[in-house]
């Protein structure tokens, strides 16, 4: 997979550093505006795993409002007791609570070793303003889960610094996302949880196109020291946290 995306990278822009394309093809999502796109399936559904249509585990998890789950099928494991009551919030990691890069930052919070064909880079990432509040009320509020399209072995050692409380129930990475007309999309689906009682929350709006309507938007950050919108954020949350239909609820926060 990595091979595969580097070779892309190379094909689009040749004259880039090799370190630029290793790091594009680490991380995140191949946003819509800058990613190739290559030709729509045949048909308007998700091809299974075997016809490389995804890049997701085998097993797919349709959910209905209400199902008696089996075992193994869907991405997330059984609800804790703590958090039984819990809506489910979906967090995505770049661009929405840090921003990565491989050129040396002198303010970065962590400097993570990713090891790449062989070779280890230095990841230099940045956490954004209030991060720390906002993932400790969040944890406090909902069963949060990271659900990231960059590779496990860059953005799980991310989420060990970041994440030091145990916030995070569970994480997903691009091996959970499913591969759509040329990005990482999660398909909230397969999580395993009530719908109506799910939201995402993530900068890319590619990234939750097959569920739109329970997104919750955030400004990408990738710098700006004075970036408040996680604060502003958290009244939000703490509304859409007693709803009992998130579906609503949204509806109600956009309505003018």
């Amino acid at each position: 997979l990595l091979s595969s995306l580097l070779s892309q990278g190379n094909k689009s822009s040749p004259k880039k550093p090799r370190s630029r394309n290793i790091f594009k093809a680490l991380f995140c999502c191949l946003r819509a505006q800058d990613a190739p796109q290559p030709p729509p399936p045949a048909q308007d559904t998700l091809l299974p795993p075997e016809n490389n249509g995804t890049v997701a585990k085998p097993s797919y998890c349709l959910r209905p409002r209400s199902f008696e789950k089996v075992p193994g099928t869907c991405l997330l494991p059984e609800v804790t007791p703590q958090d039984q009551d819990k809506i489910c919030v979906v967090i995505d990691l770049d661009e929405t609570l840090v921003h990565s890069s491989f050129k040396p930052i002198s303010n970065a919070d962590f400097i993570v070793p990713v090891e790449i064909e062989g070779t280890t880079h230095q990841v230099y990432v940045l956490k954004r303003p209030h991060v720390d509040e906002f993932l400790h009320r969040m944890g406090e509020m909902f069963e949060c889960i990271l659900f990231t399209a960059s590779l496990a072995k860059y953005a799980d050692p991310v989420t060990d610094l970041l994440d030091q409380s145990g916030v995070f129930r569970a994480r997903l990475f691009r091996e959970s996302c499913v591969f759509h007309q040329g990005c990482y999309v999660k398909d909230l689906s397969r999580l395993g949880r009530d719908l109506h009682r799910t939201l995402i929350l993530d900068n890319s709006p590619a990234s939750y196109i097959f569920h739109p309507e329970n997104a919750v938007p955030v400004v990408s950050w990738f710098d700006d020291t004075e970036d408040t919108e996680l604060l502003n954020l958290l009244p939000v949350f703490e509304e859409l946290s007693q709803a009992e239909d998130v579906y609503a609820k949204l509806q109600q926060l956009r309505a003018p």
